[in-house]
């Protein structure tokens, strides 16, 4: 199980249609909310979802 943060930035294996593949957390549960960096699209998807999508995560700190 990936541990995610509200803040921190995940990096998604498929690109949103602006062209952005990096989405910030805003609320973490069962689902998980996500806004994209690109064109700050707000997305709530299911927490197996964003793990198998996820490429890569930056911490915030």
């Amino acid at each position: 199980m990936i541990v995610l943060e509200v803040g921190d930035i995940v990096k998604m294996k498929k690109k949103h249609p602006c062209g952005s593949d990096e989405w910030k957390v805003i609320k973490v549960g069962a689902d998980i909310k996500l806004s994209c960096m690109g064109c700050e699209h707000e997305i709530i998807l299911k927490r197996s979802m964003v793990e198998k999508n996820t490429k890569n995560i930056k911490k915030n700190l």
